[in-house]
């Protein structure tokens, strides 16, 4: 049936005690996800025009910019899990995955960095 005693099993703690913590995120992170990439889609659809003017006056608003950045946070976080969950269970060599994790840490703190400044630099007017 598995490693642990059935007290651990129920709470659902496993080797590293970690439980459903991990899981947990992720799927708070997908319903983040589904707000934040509704609000998206509506904004946009009510946007009408996509010139770069009118998606910077767009951004400009303290609201739009915010639910930006915190789609952007979100999305990457879910990808990070995402990935780092895949790397633990299909790479077995402690070298390659530590530096594949450490790989997908780079990129995806890297990307959601330059996806927020990107946002932000819009936002503040669109010179950067």
């Amino acid at each position: 049936m598995g490693n642990g005693t059935s007290i651990g099993r129920v709470r659902g703690l496993g080797p590293a005690h970690h439980g459903a913590h991990h899981w947990l995120v992720q799927r708070f992170t997908a319903i983040g996800n589904v707000v934040l990439m509704s609000w998206l889609l509506v904004s946009l659809v009510m946007l009408g025009d996509y010139g770069h003017a009118n998606v910077t006056k767009w951004l400009s608003h303290p609201l739009n910019a915010t639910a930006m950045m915190l789609l952007v946070i979100s999305l990457f976080w879910h990808a990070r899990l995402g990935l780092q969950v895949l790397l633990e269970d299909y790479i077995h060599d402690a070298g390659s995955k530590f530096a594949l994790l450490s790989a997908l840490n780079l990129a995806t703190i890297g990307g959601g960095a330059f996806a927020i400044f990107s946002v932000a630099a819009l936002a503040f007017g669109g010179q950067a």
